[in-house]
């Protein structure tokens, strides 16, 4: 099936506000809980529109909050 139209580009949300540059930080789980997904995996690049930089420093910070018990680092399993 032929899509209708071509995909957007998708632009940095920390190139569009460098506001949020100085967000991205460990000690700030909230901002940070935006680009896990609901099983508290890391989203890539390709879906959020982060630049590689960018992209680069948050999972760095991901994983300082996560050390330090700020964030999952596995989403609990309400199957069982």
């Amino acid at each position: 099936m032929a899509r209708k139209f071509p995909p957007r580009k998708k632009v940095c949300p920390f190139l569009k506000d460098p506001a949020l540059i100085e967000k991205i930080d460990y000690k700030n789980p909230d901002f940070l809980n935006r680009f896990l997904s609901p099983f508290g995996r890391i989203v890539p690049r390709r879906v959020t529109g982060v630049s590689a930089r960018h992209h680069r420093h948050l999972v760095r910070e991901i994983k300082r909050a996560r050390m330090l018990a700020m964030l999952p680092f596995t989403a609990r399993d309400e199957r069982r």
